[in-house]
């Protein structure tokens, strides 16, 4: 029986066979999968996968049968965060920056790994204040909405781009509120709320900069200096260890749905539209998709910018490669 508890840990990770894996490799897998995720375009590998039921045909074939998924929606890292390690998920779903946040504080207790990345893809600031053209024209009569203040991936990139302009990380704090992104848009669209300025992804900015009263401040991307992962899928370390299987069969199933995307960029939007209940226009969705600076891929890309940051500033005690931040399964993937 160890031999056989052996072989199945090495399949996940050699450096887990030790201890514990070998004891959770030869336990029944889960039989259910609760899975969490946010707002936007980038979350369209999870609707496919809900939607074509991706998870569930990998998992069969991996001989895990009839797994249960279930998805529930949450908006911001931090009630991610809070259901996650109270027991309520197996996968949350959030910015690279605030799960890079979350494996530091939960080390040693709660113990979180990072599944797979959701892709790379730029976020936007936004803004309908006609006086603000920069980050330094903000006053204190503005109000920045993200979807999680301090804790999410726009507080920290907006963080990142204060302290290149102003040589102050936390410079513009005071001026972040939490809201989620379609509240936001909707407030920055009509002019009501006190919101005067949107950290936001696709395809809420492209929605907003339709708008002739609306207009870009700044892009994540010329912030981080490239194409960065946006939105990554994480879970506890130990879930990971007692459900192998399930773990490869989710990210087979991300890299399913992301080829389908790729090669379907239509009916990838007609999904969207219809999963999301949304008005927007199939076109305008599709193009999006289409975007050649928006990448569906579960492979992480400049992590290590966020981990640098994060470290510098005391966010993060622990400064970790992005292997030890990615479950095993990812590292072939990465050339590594």
């Amino acid at each position: 029986m160890r031999v056989r508890a052996l072989l199945a840990a090495a399949t996940f990770s050699l450096v887990w066979v030790a201890g514990s894996s070998a004891v959770s490799s030869a336990r029944a897998e889960t039989s259910e999968l609760r899975i969490a995720q946010q707002f936007g375009i980038a979350y369209l590998p999870l609707i496919v996968a809900k939607e074509q039921k991706l998870i569930e045909k990998h998992a069969a074939t991996a001989g895990v049968n009839d797994l249960k998924v279930e998805w529930l929606r949450l908006s911001g890292a931090a009630a991610m965060n809070d259901s996650l390690i109270s027991g309520g998920l197996d996968f949350a779903t959030a910015g690279v920056a605030p799960a890079i946040l979350t494996w530091d504080k939960t080390r040693g207790k709660t113990d979180i790994l990072l599944i797979a990345a959701l892709g790379s893809m730029p976020n936007v600031l936004t803004t309908n204040n006609p006086a603000v053209k920069t980050i330094k024209d903000f006053t204190d009569t503005d109000r920045i909405a993200l979807p999680s203040v301090k804790v999410g991936f726009q507080p920290i990139v907006l963080q990142i781009a204060a302290e290149k302009t102003f040589g102050q990380y936390d410079k513009l704090d005071h001026l972040t509120v939490s809201l989620p992104h379609p509240d936001a848009t909707a407030s920055i669209l009509s002019g009501t709320g006190g919101i005067t300025a949107h950290f936001t992804s696709p395809p809420f900015f492209e929605q907003q900069l339709q708008n002739d009263k609306v207009h870009a401040v700044l892009n994540s991307y010329d912030v981080l200096g490239g194409p960065h992962t946006f939105n990554v899928v994480y879970g506890t370390k130990k879930f990971a260890l007692d459900n192998p299987k399930t773990v490869d069969a989710f990210v087979a199933a991300l890299d399913e749905a992301n080829e389908w995307i790729k090669a379907n960029p239509k009916d990838a939007a007609a999904l969207y539209i219809a999963a999301e209940k949304s008005k927007l226009d199939p076109g305008f969705i599709e193009a999006i998709i289409r975007d050649p600076q928006i990448r569906f891929t579960t492979v992480p890309e400049r992590v290590e910018v966020f981990v640098d940051f994060e470290h510098r500033i005391g966010l993060i005690k622990q400064k970790p490669s992005w292997k030890e931040l990615f479950q095993p399964g990812l590292h072939a993937r990465n050339g590594s």
